[in-house]
């Protein structure tokens, strides 16, 4: 995220040596810009000399400079479904609001909380929820009665939930941020890890109770570590889930306070993290009994070259196999520095390539705010695209490879994504297929940093609308359209402070529900109510010799010779959260289906003879001769 507007130091306040560090591409990028400038300067005398030597007596007026925005293509004539969603969180019986613990310091990690997963951590096949608390500060004088802590919720299976916290064992207290679920020992039963500011925490799920076994598997980190995203992923190939954390910045409440950002007008405000130094993120290989850290000798800790600090500022994290070699890659969605795309070389370490891949930039060379992301075959072909969420004014980033090439182009703008974009400060982000018509759509949610920001620029506000971008496919001019209330209905477009986003079928109908968090309020659990009467299938894969959770293996479901829909199962992804694990695959009005086959994560490839359509098929990996 960019340095908010009329942000500034005190007058009596020096430059720290912090701020005197700069990532070295952005050098690059600075000293390309000079030498611009002072050409188009000397172009400028030039002109001016010529003006003053050949001008005539008239007098122009003094025209104010005016912004252009990119622009949408046009839009063919599309029809844009009718997917009314419902406001269901209170009656559904989610009652909880979020403890930043902001109590005028104005310390960034208040801005920045807290994400939610839906997961079946009972096993009876139903989507639970998950939704990660923060806290008061140590330091608050502030009486409290009451801990806050993360919440479980329990899914009766219709959409109703009960608050299970206390019981399970959930009520574990921190300052947290995100979560990252999974079946990290192959035991049947989904564990959950929770990012933090300070420790973090690994809690074991034992017959549907949980256990905090963090000292035990060595993964709290660093108590000083404000760590953000996370994701589960076996990048050993060894049949067992390793785990990713991404850090955010360098950051204490004393080097917060010491900034003194200013807001004009306003006093002091949340400041941006070009102030504070990155953070190298922790990789944890999982050797049964005990996670070794690896993060040092695998490659994904990356440093500035000139100042030899940390490089990333990590925000997003999604693994995937972009080459198409058998073995899962990282892409890390940092703010205010180049993303990272890490490439696994199937030895135990990774290659970082996201310069020479096209992704760690937007399309003017410049690194923006990312915050959440998300990758999908958006287009059903072997074509993949990773959408990365930014900062106000900048756009949310699609990066497009045609291929396994790893050669990325950034077509939000020809997409038509680019420009709806444009003034959203967006979070957490997912493709997901909204209704069922076989084709993935886009879902953010969107808030700002600073309460009052509406008083410095007009075109900001700190809640704002949740967006929905249908994917029209090829056919027409643009594939991302911006769709409204008039098609979702006045309860999706309810402005949030949003952060977390993510989906699940909370009431077994097939279609996808949506639940978002807001940073110090109480969540969105919105239920999809449309009624188009599109065909799907849904598969629960159960990996054998790949990891139980199967996560890195893809769907691929032939509707004909040169049609076909491809799934992958990466729950991870969105900003501090994480989807559901089932795949679903809308069909629209099609029931001819040629094959169904599961790339499982070793890369072995298998038929599925019998599938349910419009109900869950469940897929068990075939034993190794």
């Amino acid at each position: 995220m960019p340095k908010p507007p009329e942000i500034h130091r005190s007058d009596s306040e020096p430059a720290s040596p912090d701020e005197m560090r700069h990532d070295d591409d952005a050098v690059i990028g600075r000293a390309f810009r000079i030498s611009i400038i002072v050409i188009v300067l000397l172009a400028v005398i030039g002109g001016g000399l010529a003006w003053y030597l050949t001008r005539s007596d008239e007098t122009v007026a003094d025209q104010q400079e005016q912004i252009i925005l990119p622009q949408n293509r046009n839009v063919s004539a599309v029809t844009l479904p009718h997917i009314p969603f419902t406001d269901i969180t209170q009656n559904a019986g989610l009652n909880f609001t979020h403890e930043n613990g902001a109590t005028g310091e104005k310390l960034l990690p208040e801005t920045m909380g807290a994400g939610c997963a839906f997961l079946d951590y009972d096993n009876d096949g139903d989507q639970d929820i998950f939704l990660v608390d923060s806290q008061r500060w140590p330091w608050d004088e502030q009486p409290e009665t009451e801990q806050p802590t993360a919440l479980l919720y329990e899914n009766d299976g219709q959409g109703n939930f009960t608050d299970v916290t206390e019981e399970k064992g959930i009520d574990v207290a921190a300052y947290g941020m995100g979560v990252a679920a999974a079946d990290y020992d192959n035991d049947g039963l989904i564990d959950l890890f929770i990012s933090a500011v300070g420790s973090n925490r690994l809690l074991k799920n034992e017959d549907g109770v949980f256990t905090d076994v963090t000292d035990q598997l060595g993964v709290a980190g660093e108590a000083d570590r404000w760590s953000t995203s996370a994701c589960w992923f076996d990048f050993d190939n060894d049949g067992d889930l390793d785990l990713f954390v991404c850090n955010y910045v360098t950051w204490s409440r004393d080097i917060d306070l010491a900034q003194n950002f200013q807001l004009t007008g306003i006093g002091r405000a949340y400041g941006p993290p070009t102030a504070f130094e990155g953070a190298q993120p922790y990789l944890y290989r999982n050797d049964g009994d005990v996670f070794r850290d690896v993060s040092t000798t695998s490659g994904v800790q990356q440093v500035n070259v000139n100042t030899g600090v940390a490089l990333a500022k990590s925000l997003g994290v999604i693994p995937v196999d972009l080459d198409e070699d058998g073995w899962l890659d990282l892409v890390v969605a940092n703010d205010t520095v180049r993303n990272l795309l890490f490439r696994n070389q199937a030895d135990g370490t990774f290659e970082e390539i996201a310069i020479n891949s096209g992704m760690a930039f937007d399309a003017q060379g410049k690194a923006r705010g990312a915050m959440g992301i998300d990758v999908a075959h958006f287009r059903n072909d072997e074509c993949i695209g990773i959408a990365i969420a930014n900062f106000a004014n900048e756009m949310t980033g699609l990066y497009v490879c045609e291929d396994s090439s790893l050669l990325f182009t950034d077509d939000a703008i020809p997409t038509g994504l680019g420009p709806p974009t444009r003034m959203d400060l967006s979070f957490g982000l997912c493709f997901v297929d909204i209704d069922l018509d076989g084709r993935l759509d886009l879902l953010a949610a969107n808030g700002h940093l600073e309460s009052e920001i509406n008083t410095v620029q007009s075109s900001q506000h700190y809640q704002q609308p949740t967006r929905l971008f249908w994917n029209a496919g090829l056919e027409g001019q643009t594939e991302f359209v911006a769709m409204n209330r008039e098609q979702l209905g006045d309860d999706f477009e309810t402005p949030l402070v949003g952060r977390g986003a993510s989906y699940g079928d909370i009431d077994g109908d097939g279609d996808l529900d949506v639940l978002l968090t807001q940073n110090g309020g109480p969540p969105l659990l919105l239920r999809n109510d449309q009624q188009l009467e599109h065909n799907f299938l849904r598969f629960k894969l159960t990996g054998t010799q790949s990891n139980r959770d199967a996560i890195g293996a893809k769907v691929i479901v032939q509707l004909s010779p040169d049609q076909k829909l491809t799934r992958m199962v990466i729950p991870a992804g969105s900003y501090l959260s994480q989807k559901e694990f089932p795949v679903t695959i809308g069909l629209g009005t099609e029931t001819n289906i040629e094959s169904v086959t599961v790339i499982w994560p070793d890369g072995t490839a298998q038929a599925v003879n019998d599938w349910n359509l419009n109900s869950v098929t469940t897929v068990t990996q075939d034993a190794k001769p």
